[in-house]
């Protein structure tokens, strides 16, 4: 009997049983096309291979299964959609029911300048609510980080509803209190809420350079009504630092100091005294946030991860990858535990592969160098090349050339891709990408999961 009674506990059998509503507080990382072998080459870029990153140090693991409604290889809309809603959607489709279409927007050129407005039928599909609107009407604060430019795919699925991705003019509308087009369920408004700037939430400009010509069809100034509504805005480091932190405080940030990039810097380009970075931006959000007696929701996307492996740039895959591991690690430096769920997850894979027979301690980027002997690896045609390449890349030589050290190395270097594609056009991965959780309500995070039942359990832990 006893036997019995320790096999059964050893099986988890009586493990304790989930408590619902054991999260106050809830952080929920994505790191935006991080797949597997982008988080594999990270850590070997850093910390070698015996080394760990702080998301690998979490207790609790999972595979997660990506497809989308219509698709085996997910879009970031729908996919970070089903963690933030439990609904599988179609491709391009940011928080609604399966039924919608993505229609494509409509394009007005009126002012000058082509612009992609909505262009969704009110009788296509409805908005499921997501866990920032129902942390909200639980009273607790919230807050959305992107290095990406806040109206993108991922920070757009936490508070809008729309049919395309693309209709962002629409979607940055949904996010300003009071305004026309307002997300009525975000009551107040999301209280600490920081990206990449663009020309969706800043009024036509027909003078100046081309960049400067970018601007809102309709001539809203966006930016000033958020501040109309209490938010303190920040632009750059100084502003940023200076902003308040106290009970009650609500930021809007806006980072971008060429403005026609519309997404935050690389952290390989990143200018320091001009841009916080991903770190920095957590801690103070948790700062603001943790005011707040009922708790908050936060998410922090790493979202130019996705943006340099579509450009077959695994230098600066690995560089951004690194910097949101270090905001993983800043957060879980400030947050008790006992009362916080912390999530870090990816909403799709990339088409990036570890390739060759490389040795021990050989530089991650270089070329693949012999385990047996240290010499350059050759391929079929005595050529060299590297450790990471791509299934798709512009860079598709029809007949290969030598790859040289200096180059494989360098900052812009565009990996090798067996499927030629445009410049940027490296497509998602459709395989499975790992989530670590630590924290309140953490144990349920095991085993192969659809990315659906994330929300289910963020939800539970939550107590919602």
């Amino acid at each position: 009997m006893k036997r019995i009674l320790i096999s059964a506990l050893l099986s988890g059998i009586f493990a304790p049983a989930f408590a619902a509503g054991e999260a106050k507080n809830v952080i929920f990382f994505l790191g935006d096309g991080m797949g597997p072998v982008t988080v594999t080459a990270s850590r070997i870029f850093k910390y070698g291979e015996a080394g760990q990153l702080t998301m690998d140090t979490l207790p609790r693991t999972a595979r997660i299964k990506t497809f989308s409604f219509d698709a085996q290889t997910t879009d970031s809309a729908p996919s970070m959609a089903a963690y933030m809603t439990g609904v599988k959607m179609n491709n391009e489709v940011v928080s609604m029911t399966p039924d919608t279409k993505a229609t494509p927007p409509t394009m007005d050129a009126t002012t000058g300048v082509s612009y992609a407005v909505n262009n969704c039928a009110s009788t296509n599909g409805k908005s499921v609510p997501t866990l920032l609107e129902l942390a909200i009407a639980n009273k607790k604060a919230t807050g959305v980080i992107s290095t990406a430019r806040l109206t993108h795919a991922t920070p757009a699925v936490t508070y809008s509803h729309i049919c395309n991705r693309n209709a962002e003019y629409e979607i940055a509308r949904q996010a300003v209190p009071g305004g026309a087009g307002y997300n009525a369920a975000l009551g107040t408004g999301i209280d600490f809420f920081m990206g990449g700037i663009s020309q969706y939430w800043v009024p036509f400009n027909a003078t100046g350079s081309n960049a400067a010509k970018k601007g809102r069809p309709d001539g809203r100034d966006l930016v000033a009504e958020m501040k109309a509504n209490k938010y303190t805005f920040v632009s750059d480091k100084a502003s940023f630092d200076a902003a308040p932190t106290a009970a009650g405080s609500k930021i809007f940030g806006l980072f971008d100091q060429a403005f026609a990039q519309a997404h935050m810097s690389y952290e390989l380009d990143r200018d320091a005294t001009k841009e916080p970075s991903l770190a920095e931006m957590t801690t103070k959000a948790i700062d603001v946030l943790s005011k707040n007696s009922n708790g908050y929701f936060l998410m922090v996307e790493g979202g130019r991860i996705d943006h340099a492996l579509h450009s077959t740039n695994a230098k600066r895959a690995l560089v951004d990858t690194i910097a949101f591991d270090d905001a993983i690690k800043a957060a879980l430096g400030k947050v008790d535990l006992t009362n916080t769920l912390v999530v870090v997850t990816a909403d799709h894979d990339h088409t990036m592969v570890f390739n060759g027979y490389p040795k021990k301690g050989n530089p991650v980027l270089d070329i693949v160098r012999s385990y047996t002997d240290g010499l350059p690896a050759k391929d079929a045609d005595g050529k060299t090349f590297t450790t990471l390449v791509f299934g798709q890349s512009p860079n598709r030589p029809q007949a290969r050339a030598d790859v040289d050290s200096v180059i494989a190395q360098s900052n812009d270097y565009q990996q090798e891709g067996a499927v030629k594609v445009s410049n940027g056009g490296e497509s998602h991965g459709g395989g499975d990408v790992r989530l670590h959780a630590t924290g309140a309500a953490s144990s349920n995070f095991k085993g192969t999961i659809d990315n659906t039942k994330v929300f289910t359990l963020v939800k539970n832990a939550f107590g919602f």
